[in-house]
């Protein structure tokens, strides 16, 4: 491991999505609240549906859980119905906001332009984005010696300041392997966030680069994570599904804390 690896602090994230009801949060939450390790060691994350999350920062108090955001609004405030506001979110306690999702892309027509407004808002009211990537690094391939900016990357990030990308965490998705049960290979993992970190090098820094998390998501279940999180440009992932369970949920933050353990007892994360 890399002293700039090193440096960085694992992330997990779970993202449930519109999946689970009151009880099934509010057990999920009492079964891992005194599992997950500090902060330091590696932080963890639950985005839910905005109508558990007031009721998941209570819950959390005393974890070192953060609460998550699916999705924010671009205004402080006014009239769009049906949408979130991000000073609303740090008002109740709101940690971090998943923004550019490619669900949000496909099902609610979120554009490049629309995704950097989100990101911009979050940003000045103190939230920390975790912004999806998903677009083809395949594309890239052939420039790999030029390594050339990431567009979905660029485009997100427009604006930002050096201060503030210090509080951006940016996750590859590839849209293929969303739910399909067949996530990236670690190669192809590593391979896409070296281009994003590369692509941070040129808009910032290569040292700014160095600080900033990468993570991956796609079909991440316990099995295959391990080998991801060893990868040099990966810092954590991003789980849909897996996450949904208590005990998996567990496994991967332990995997995180030290992916070269080849077996975990979730009870000494």
């Amino acid at each position: 491991m890399s002293q700039h690896k090193a440096a960085r602090v694992p992330f997990v994230v779970a993202n449930w999505k519109i999946n689970k009801l009151q009880a099934d949060v509010m057990a999920f939450l009492n079964e891992v609240n005194d599992k997950v390790p500090d902060q330091k060691v590696v932080e963890t994350g639950i985005a839910a549906q905005d109508l558990f999350l007031a009721d998941m920062v209570r819950a959390t108090e005393k974890s070192p859980i953060h609460v998550v955001a699916e999705n924010v609004h671009w205004e402080d405030s006014g009239a769009y119905t049906g949408e979130t506001s991000p000073k609303a979110l740090k008002d109740i306690g709101a940690k971090y906001v998943l923004i550019g999702h490619f669900e949000r892309r496909k099902f609610f027509n979120e554009t490049d332009s629309t995704v950097n407004l989100k990101v911009t808002a979050a940003l000045r009211n103190g939230l920390r984005p975790i912004i999806d990537v998903d677009e083809d690094m395949s594309t890239y391939a052939q420039f790999m010696d030029a390594e050339p900016s990431v567009a979905q990357v660029a485009a997100a990030l427009a604006g930002v300041s050096v201060d503030q990308i210090r509080n951006v965490t940016l996750a590859y998705e590839p849209t293929w392997a969303i739910g399909s049960g067949e996530a990236a290979s670690a190669d192809q993992a590593q391979k896409a966030a070296h281009l994003i970190r590369q692509t941070l090098a040129k808009l910032y820094s290569p040292v700014i680069a160095e600080q900033v998390r990468i993570l991956y998501g796609g079909s991440v279940t316990p099995a295959n994570a391990r080998e991801i999180m060893l990868q040099e440009d990966i810092d954590g992932v991003l789980v849909g599904t897996a996450a949904l369970d208590p005990q998996k949920f567990l496994e991967l933050v332990a995997i995180a804390h030290n992916p070269t353990i080849p077996d975990f007892n979730t009870e000494e994360v």
